[in-house]
């Protein structure tokens, strides 16, 4: 299984979290999320793209920091 791990800026608590988690693992061949709010990382587990990726933490009003 393939391993992204994507900054996300804006995350500050664990409602943040909870979210952006929730919406990665609803990306169809996504396998496991985890999101660090020490580290503002989300670490995704599975073979979608970098581009659902961004788009989906996007839509919900975060920053993917690059």
């Amino acid at each position: 299984m393939a391993q992204t791990i994507v900054k996300v800026e804006g995350m500050s608590c664990n409602g943040c979290r909870g979210k952006v988690e929730k919406a990665l693992q609803g990306i169809p061949g996504v396998t496991d999320v985890s999101v660090d709010l020490g580290t503002k990382e989300a670490i995704i587990t599975g073979f979608a793209s970098h581009a659902e990726y961004v788009k989906v933490i996007e839509d919900l009003g975060f920053t993917v920091i690059d």
